[in-house]
């Protein structure tokens, strides 16, 4: 059961973004750490909440690891939350999501599991979300041992939709579609790598900190033989180059980070709702045998797979 309080964004926690009609449509997430206690922060601007624990305890390191899934609020994001903390007793599951409020299927898991969750509110769009996540995540468990970068967008009704032509293609999709695709994932990176390097494989059964970006086969330029949704295409395609470089310049670090790419097939969410009509039935996969098989993928990974990019079934994606 949940205690709130309503408290001014001062906290330790984040502004609450900015409630653009646009942003409904986004899956965006923040991570807060877990307790039988929680906190109800509220925005002094808009109204905005955030569940987060009001329990000053560290959890450091600790057996089992700590997760972090960002863009949780429904589709894969929610499904990566449900299949981490259903396989282990132990360790901890960081959701991160733009309106921690309005995410039912994330406040159903935390009340099923409470001592093992936690909610944040990040919006990949608003750097400084992503800054506060990153303390708050610090302050309470000093480390991450796996990031996943699920959100994104492909269509939002009367504002994008994927170009069948370059005659169709406009600035506005694009830029909305890179913040959101490419500019946001990376800039989680980049504040949750401190975090990151000193986890590394504690806790777990790896060697190394993973870091598993949702990337999608159209993204492929080798593969690329229809053209078409110029925006989403290029955007995850972006993605995949900043990813391979940060692989790069973690190996030459030496850091004990991972950085993958997945391509998790034609899922049958919210995202790919409009465009399944075409899909054979044996290629649109379920949420629950998607994760099930990025899972796996993340659990195998070794150092020789930093910087690839994989399909579902663990095949290797051309660039």
């Amino acid at each position: 059961m949940f205690i709130f309080k309503a408290k001014k964004l001062h906290l330790l926690t984040t502004q609450i973004l900015k409630s653009k009609d646009i942003m409904n449509h986004l899956i965006l997430n923040t991570p807060i750490m877990p307790t039988t206690t929680t906190t109800l922060m509220t925005s002094r601007r808009n109204g905005g909440v955030c569940f987060c624990s009001s329990t000053t305890s560290n959890l450091k390191g600790g057996q089992g690891g700590v997760s972090m899934v960002q863009g949780a609020s429904r589709g894969i994001g929610l499904e990566f939350v449900r299949q981490l903390l259903e396989r282990k007793e132990k360790g901890h599951v960081i959701a991160t999501c733009r309106n921690p409020d309005g995410a039912t299927g994330l406040i159903e898991l935390k009340e099923k599991f409470p001592e093992h969750l936690d909610i944040l509110q990040l919006d990949v769009t608003d750097e400084s979300t992503i800054e506060a996540s990153a303390l708050s995540i610090k302050e309470r468990y000093g480390s991450l041992n796996l990031l996943i970068n699920a959100a994104g967008i492909l269509s939002i009704p009367n504002v994008l939709q994927p170009e069948t032509t370059l005659s169709k293609l406009q600035k506005s999709s694009l830029l909305l579609t890179y913040e959101v695709n490419t500019v946001g994932p990376i800039m989680v990176i980049k504040h949750m790598w401190p975090l990151l390097k000193m986890g590394g494989g504690s806790g777990t059964e790896r060697n190394s900190a993973v870091v598993a970006n949702i990337s999608a086969r159209v993204s492929s330029i080798g593969d690329n033989r229809l053209g078409g949704w110029h925006s989403y295409r290029s955007s995850k395609t972006a993605l995949n180059q900043l990813t391979k470089t940060i692989s790069v310049e973690f190996a030459r670090r030496k850091d004990p980070i991972l950085c993958i790419l997945l391509h998790p097939g034609t899922v049958d969410t919210d995202l790919s709702k409009p465009f399944q009509r075409n899909v054979p039935q044996d290629k649109l996969f379920t949420k629950e045998f998607s994760v099930q098989k990025l899972l796996g993928i993340i659990d195998s990974v070794k150092s020789m797979d930093n910087g690839k990019f994989f399909a579902w079934d663990g095949q290797e994606i051309p660039w």
